[in-house]
């Protein structure tokens, strides 16, 4: 699953379909979600075994997904917090604290990403 770029694409749970932004490069990451009050949908941090809130304005829920994008961990993160890494964590995946619950997320779900010109299934 090499050759991530920066986007937009859909996140698949089950039966839900949810607005994905893909942060692969350095820069990217590196904003993340800071600066916003909120986000529609979710945020794939890719390559990325953990994450940090500082300067966050808003909690988030943080799920660490493998290799395959199944999901090893997922956690609520208040602002002003310090995640720490998950050793077999390739990706994570973030979006406003509550939603994961609402989408069925746990650990041991697969997910599928569909990005312009790559579907990328666990």
């Amino acid at each position: 699953m090499a050759n991530w770029q920066d986007g937009t694409g859909t996140l698949h749970i089950d039966a839900a379909r949810i607005p994905l932004e893909v942060a692969a490069s350095y820069r990217a990451r590196t904003q993340g979600l800071l600066g916003r009050d909120g986000i529609e949908g979710a945020m794939l941090l890719t390559p990325a075994a953990g994450v940090h809130t500082f300067r966050m304005r808003f909690a988030i829920d943080v799920a660490y997904l493998d290799r395959n994008l199944r999901v090893l961990a997922v956690v609520t993160m208040p602002p002003g917090r310090l995640g720490l890494p998950r050793l077999r964590s390739r990706h994570v995946l973030e979006a406003a604290a509550g939603a994961m619950a609402g989408w069925g997320l746990r650990a041991g779900t697969t997910v599928e990403v569909d990005v312009p010109g790559r579907l990328t299934r666990g």
